[in-house]
């Protein structure tokens, strides 16, 4: 998206300055022309592009090309935390604050909320989406390392919004696997 701003905003400012340095050579073409020409149909191809980059970039983001997921996670918002729930040998099992997922799988978030309306976000794996009573939304994130990051609710919930945070930890499958027979316990 810079890009395509950036390349926009330089032929804006070449064709400013084309006519700005040759007043006389230009004074022939009709105002209309400039607009026309350089205001319109130029930037149109760039637009295009830019659209059609962000339409494939989001749908891959929120799991239209994904193959099926690996595991599916039910996250759940409250004002001021988010429970997360998995299936682990047939029984659900729950942890608060903190998301297991496994690395180099991808995994479906289902998230609603039960008060207001949150947003979860992880911002090194992937976009936000919002978390709405009596509607749940889906995401799908896939983390390519084994680590920790940090995951926030964007979206403005009340007092006690700055501190809704949580975080995702990326185990590998084996260690994933453990930690949910853990919770389950």
């Amino acid at each position: 998206m810079l890009a395509g701003s950036v390349i926009i905003f330089a032929l804006v400012m070449v064709l400013l300055v084309t006519v700005l340095m040759a007043r006389g050579r230009f004074k022939s073409i009709d105002p209309k022309r400039w607009i026309v020409l350089g205001g319109i149909i130029m930037p149109i191809p760039i637009l295009i592009a830019l659209l059609g980059h962000a339409f494939y970039h989001g749908e891959r983001m929120f799991g239209a090309n994904t193959p099926r997921p690996a595991v599916t996670i039910s996250a759940t918002s409250r004002m001021w935390s988010w429970e997360f729930a998995y299936q682990a040998d047939g029984r659900r099992v729950v942890s608060r604050d903190l998301l297991h997922i496994p690395v180099g799988l991808p995994v479906k978030i289902d998230t609603t909320s039960v008060d207001v309306i949150h947003s979860f976000w992880v911002p090194r794996l992937g976009g936000k989406i919002d978390s709405i009573p009596g509607q749940v939304n889906t995401i799908t994130l896939l983390a390519d390392i084994e680590g920790t990051f940090g995951g926030v609710c964007s979206e403005y919930c009340g007092e006690g919004h700055a501190g809704m945070n949580f975080r995702v930890q990326a185990h590998n499958e084996t260690d994933f696997e453990n930690v949910l027979r853990k919770l389950a316990q």
